[in-house]
């Protein structure tokens, strides 16, 4: 079982570690699935938390490196506890249990074939839930074709359209070209967005951009290709709730808050080209309150 990790080429980095005899790539991730919190999560879009909340479930370790990272204690320290696959099924059963209207696999790609058999298995219990992925963006078609018919909801950033930042800010130069591949592909497989009564989202796409200070042009670029390329196939999920902690003090134009005149200018402008589909952020977004705690509730 688990036989993807003997050589692990799960993310675009293709690091090609046997993973299964205690070899570590860039993510740093080991044989078992590694988790920092199991909850319902009311800080999504509103037609994935509705009411009752998302069932979140948030993944230790990353694909990227992304130098402000607000979950950075899982992400790059690797904060939480390690689970077996028949464990993870029942921690999505636990959710369901709990009310969640989905269950919302956060920054999942490294564990692809654990979350796979974990589904199937939950699935197998009476797992009725619609499935999110929810992603960096940074992923490889073949990764994502393993779970086709699995995934009703595609969750992906698309964080940069300039190579030179994602190399800069996420050490990933390449992120462009795989990110365009990989929401080709989430398409693919959900097809247009649907919802139910209640307007929770059943199938689909949405594209979150977070954008950063000082690359407002870059954030345009961005907008321009989803709507010209795929129109109104997905959403687009525009947000403002960047941080400036303080892993990002030697980066000093990542070290301030987002200027919200460019925020407002993006939203402007994406109403212009003729964007319908969508999602803003209102409010006091850019605080750390917004980051959960990863205090291993639910696991």
């Amino acid at each position: 079982m688990f036989e993807e990790l003997k050589a692990c080429k799960l993310c675009p980095r293709g690091c090609g570690v046997n993973r299964l005899e205690g070899q570590r790539g860039f993510c740093g991730a080991g044989d078992k699935v590694k988790l920092a919190r199991a909850a319902l999560h009311h800080w999504e879009e509103p037609c994935l938390s509705g009411e009752r909340g998302s069932g979140a479930v948030f993944f230790s370790y990353c694909t990227l490196g992304c130098v402000y990272c607000q979950n950075y204690e899982i992400s790059k320290e690797g904060k939480g506890k390690e689970v077996d696959y028949k464990a993870l099924a029942t921690i999505f059963l636990n959710l369901q249990e709990q009310g969640a209207h989905n269950i919302n696999l956060v920054t999942p790609t490294h564990y692809v074939p654990q979350i796979k058999e974990a589904l199937y298995l939950a699935k197998d219990k009476g797992l009725r839930l619609p499935i999110v992925y929810n992603t960096s963006g940074y992923e490889t078609k073949e990764t994502l074709s393993m779970l086709r018919g699995l995934i009703d909801i595609y969750l992906p950033d698309f964080k940069y359209f300039k190579a030179e930042y994602a190399n800069k800010y996420s050490h990933a130069p390449h992120y462009v070209s795989f990110v365009k591949e990989a929401i080709e592909e989430m398409l693919n497989q959900v097809g247009k967005p649907c919802f139910d009564a209640e307007g929770l989202m059943l199938k689909g796409v949405i594209v979150r951009h977070l954008l950063l200070p000082g690359l407002l042009f870059d954030s345009k670029k961005i907008v321009t290709y989803l709507y010209t390329t795929y129109g109104s196939s997905l959403y687009m999920s525009l947000m403002n709730q960047y941080t400036p902690l303080k892993n990002v003090e030697k980066y000093k134009e990542l070290n301030r808050p987002l200027n919200p005149v460019h925020y407002d200018f993006i939203i402007e402008y994406a109403l212009e080209l003729g964007v319908e589909k969508g999602f803003i952020q209102e409010g006091e977004t850019a605080l750390e309150s917004f980051i959960p705690p990863f205090n291993e509730e639910g696991i």
